[in-house]
């Protein structure tokens, strides 16, 4: 249904995105809003309350088409229990479908997939609510379709029944995935159009990629912060401030699928260990830049410090994507003079003398070393991944781009020549430099730097 203007004619709201209706209405004016609701009977708000196309978002919606599969792979809070309830909800209406609900444990799927907030239970209307036995593991709709719940942790539970459709939730959590997926793919043989939901946050296994590359698979893929609007405001500001730009954020918030790549120098696990949020003492700071070869390149520009523990300190990524040497020149001077930094180093394989010309052009009071690259970027690396490896660095805060270089960079030719993305490692060079200069080459005297 949709809402009625004072007219009998539809609501004035503007279909000017892709947001839902309900997103849409509770864009306008509080007044105006209350002003089209006023206008609907108690029965009709009864319905609008549960009419799940109202409120879904265009994400939570079923895709059109001939799939098997539709993969929800989404961060955590993107509504994806609602949109899995909402979904069983309508093929039961349909009469005696046979339907299979697939949680991490029974105790997973009663609490979540039935139970829970968003779950079956509590997202139907009165006259649709299912009846749910506890004991048989069953739910019953009054068309007649029945829904039997099933723990992941038994995949041979799925061995002899048979379903038209199947909904299986946080599937990348499964120990068993495999032999889970394997047997409820061969017993969804009733009907014409065997379908199965899969609402999960990733986790980089092989059956969810698998899935995710079927031709028979729709991936619907989101983020925490799509449902913003819905989430408390608390929960939402303390996830963004701990995890944003963190590998757990990207990967539970943002449904990111994280790599490591075979040969590579460091992994995700690797920086995950050494990132604090503790500002340290420092004694010495430095600022390293990796010129660009084109202007349409990016520089690579990271500021590092040497802290009173002996341990180094990743402070800032000031990498800049194309524009000009001045750009980029103004750039590193202004880190240099932000963090009160003791040396701006710049390799010079790329552009030579105008490296540092055009540095001195923006400030020639700044302490400046030309270096220059005689060997392989993955092979410089080395002794500074080793750094990270004996617990000796620190990342002070999250650096999302920089990190994804550095988990691409190998010291093999089979690792991409260095590196395992086939493009520039502009950003993780520039800080192989910082490190290298402030940890394993000559010590200059050092000055004591407090962050602010």
């Amino acid at each position: 249904m949709r809402p009625r203007g004072s007219d009998g004619g539809a609501a004035p709201v503007r279909d000017t995105s892709d947001r839902s209706l309900a997103e849409r209405l509770a864009a306008l004016p509080p007044t105006d809003c209350r002003k089209i609701l006023a206008d609907f009977s108690d029965g009709e708000l009864a319905c609008l309350y549960y009419d799940w196309a109202f409120w879904a978002r265009p994400k939570q919606l079923p895709p059109e088409g001939d799939w098997l599969t539709w993969a929800v792979i989404a961060g955590r809070g993107f509504g994806k229990t609602r949109l899995g309830a909402e979904w069983v909800r309508m093929l039961a209406r349909q009469r005696d479908m046979r339907l299979a609900l697939v949680g991490e444990t029974l105790a997973d799927a009663r609490n979540v997939m039935v139970e829970g907030e968003s779950g079956l239970l509590a997202i139907s209307p009165p006259a649709e609510r299912p009846l749910f036995e506890p004991s048989k593991q069953r739910l019953t709709w009054p068309s007649g379709a029945v829904a039997t719940l099933y723990s992941a942790e038994d995949p041979e539970q799925l061995r002899g029944p048979q379903h038209h459709a199947a909904w299986c939730d946080e599937l990348a959590k499964y120990r068993r995935a495999e032999a889970l997926w394997a047997n409820l793919l061969l017993g969804l043989r009733l009907g014409m159009a065997p379908r199965v939901l899969v609402t999960t946050t990733p986790r980089p296994m092989p059956l969810l990629k698998e899935i995710m590359a079927a031709p028979t698979t729709v991936v619907t893929r989101g983020s925490t912060f799509e449902n913003a609007r819905f989430l408390a405001p608390g929960f939402l500001a303390e996830v963004t401030r701990r995890y944003q730009g963190t590998r757990l954020g990207r990967q539970e918030l943002e449904a990111e699928i994280l790599e490591d790549w075979p040969g590579a120098l460091w992994t995700r696990g690797l920086i995950e260990a050494c990132r604090t949020v503790r500002k340290p003492v420092l004694r010495r700071v430095v600022v390293a830049v990796d010129p660009p070869a084109s202007r349409r390149g990016t520089c690579g520009i990271v500021a590092a410090g040497l802290g009173e523990d002996d341990l180094g300190y990743v402070l800032e990524d000031c990498s800049l994507s194309a524009g000009s040497p001045l750009d980029w020149a103004r750039a590193a001077v202004a880190a240099y003079h932000r963090l009160e930094a003791d040396r701006l180093v710049a390799e010079i394989n790329q552009g030579g003398d105008m490296v540092a010309a055009v540095i001195a052009q923006v400030d020639e009071t700044v302490a400046f070393q030309a270096v220059r690259a005689t060997r392989g970027k993955g092979v410089r690396a080395e002794p500074v991944a080793a750094l990270y490896e004996q617990g000796r660095v620190r990342h002070l805060g999250a650096f999302p781009e920089l990190e994804d270089q550095l988990c691409m960079l190998g010291a093999e030719p089979e690792a991409g020549g260095g590196n395992a993305g086939g493009r520039s490692p502009d950003r993780a060079d520039a800080l192989v430099w910082a490190l290298t200069n402030l940890m394993l080459g000559p010590r200059a005297e050092p000055s004591i730097k407090r962050l602010q």
